[in-house]
């Protein structure tokens, strides 16, 4: 962005800034989507959250070891209302019930944040590393059903109840931001799966300004989620051993990031203005509004990756230090 003057920084927003907001995070289980809700009620939100793993039931993600009630959980003892709801984002139904309950309890919503995915098990087995016609066709489509679909759905239930918001705000989640994915994502139907939430806000920000709203797409960077440390044998407290085998981890960043950006942004009486229609990273959040990661750095992986891929062989070699 060009123009941040007077931007609300984090340390400037009132102590809960989203108290008697209503905000569904639509993939909450883990990862991005669970500090991104957390986030949200730690600023004084109520928080519905959605997913599909619960104490009793796993999705083919295929973790226990996260669920839909611990989010709930974790949200209100940030100091919001935390409301677990299991839900497949892919069924209508249920879908329709969830916006029909928050109709009957608030009669409006006021964030939606579209955080649906899942489909980290297709891109190890049919997608990197593959063409798009030696990946299998079911697993291609269920891609883009997890990844696109899902947020059509929620996104079409939705809206009419957040549009009844005085600021209605639509956050759709992806992996790029719309520089950074000019460049083919490895495969057609990632492509098509990461690009897709950005063209959601693109066009329905067109539609949500008439209502005083704003829709914009953000990503993280390196994200250092519950699944990735299971990759790599770590925690979030030893992480950086990662670092010796692979170092591109050096950069990574944790999910309180973008989720601290994104709570920063809805605090924002200006975030229309200045966000509808964008799409935006965990770093530039950062830098309009001053967040920090949890360990006070300001990661910027995909300027750090963009070095990566114009240094010359006879280049110095690209610390990840430069870019935290």
């Amino acid at each position: 962005m060009e123009n941040t003057n007077d931007v609300p920084s984090r340390d400037n927003l009132p102590a809960r800034p989203l108290a008697g907001r209503i905000a569904l995070v639509a993939g909450a289980t883990r990862g991005a989507g669970r500090a991104l809700a957390v986030e949200l009620g730690r600023a004084g939100a109520t928080v519905y959250v959605t997913g599909r793993t619960t104490r009793e039931r796993v999705s083919e993600v295929g973790r226990a070891s996260e669920t839909i009630e611990e989010t709930g959980e974790l949200v209100t003892a940030a100091g919001g209302v935390g409301i677990a709801v299991p839900i497949d984002h892919l069924d209508e139904g249920q879908v329709r019930a969830l916006f029909a309950r928050i109709e009957e309890e608030h009669g409006h919503l006021d964030v939606l944040v579209n955080d649906l995915w899942g489909g980290e098990r297709l891109t190890v087995e049919s997608i990197f590393g593959k063409k798009s016609w030696e990946t299998p066709l079911a697993d291609g489509l269920r891609m883009l059903e997890l990844g696109v679909r899902s947020h059509v759905i929620t996104a079409a239930l939705g809206l009419p109840l957040l549009v009844r918001s005085a600021a209605p705000l639509l956050v759709e989640v992806t992996d790029g931001t719309a520089v950074t994915n000019r460049r083919y994502r490895e495969n057609l139907y990632y492509d098509l799966a990461k690009n897709a939430p950005i063209r959601m806000a693109f066009g329905l920000g067109e539609e949500l300004a008439e209502y005083g709203g704003a829709a914009v797409c953000v990503t993280p960077g390196f994200l250092r989620s519950e699944q990735m440390l299971t990759h790599f044998g770590v925690t979030e407290e030893n992480w950086r051993d990662v670092v010796a085998v692979e170092p591109t981890f050096a950069i990574a960043e944790s999910p309180q990031y973008l989720a601290r950006g994104v709570a920063a942004l809805a605090a924002d009486p200006l975030r229309a203005e200045r966000w509808n229609r964008k799409s935006t990273s965990s770093a530039e959040l950062a830098r309009v509004y001053g967040v920090t990661d949890v360990d006070g750095s300001t990661p910027d992986a995909w300027a750090y990756f963009d070095a990566m891929g114009e240094r010359g062989e006879q280049d110095e070699p690209v610390s990840a230090d430069d870019y935290r």
